[in-house]
């Protein structure tokens, strides 16, 4: 049974106990899932923007890495549009692969050979 606030002593501590693990309660209810979820948007949008950087510099690296390897077969000038002539072959292949791949194959409509 409770006790009366006049006669008990301990019922300050009693009450802020009871204040402090109600306020832990709510704060662990609410606030940290939020900030679980805040953290993991900042991330995810800090690897997106630092993986689409490290592409960028990895296709220019590519690129550079291309043009210095075919100057030692051709002139300057022709080993950079060779360059992006084969960049850009191996792009637009990997592109209509993945364009073929987008949509599954339905084997009743498939003609026999």
């Amino acid at each position: 049974m409770p006790g009366n606030p006049l006669t008990n002593p301990n019922w300050a501590a009693e009450l802020a106990d009871t204040i402090e693990r109600t306020v832990t309660t709510v704060r662990n209810k609410t606030t940290r899932p939020l900030l679980i979820a805040y953290r993991g948007v900042i991330f995810g949008v800090v690897a997106a923007w630092g993986g689409a950087i490290a592409a960028v510099l990895l296709l220019i690296a590519l690129v550079r890495g291309l043009q210095a390897f075919l100057d030692i077969f051709f002139e300057h000038t022709t080993s950079v549009w060779l360059s992006y002539l084969i960049v850009g072959a191996v792009f637009a292949i990997v592109g209509m692969v993945v364009m073929k791949r987008r949509f599954p194959v339905d084997e009743t409509l498939e003609q026999p050979v």
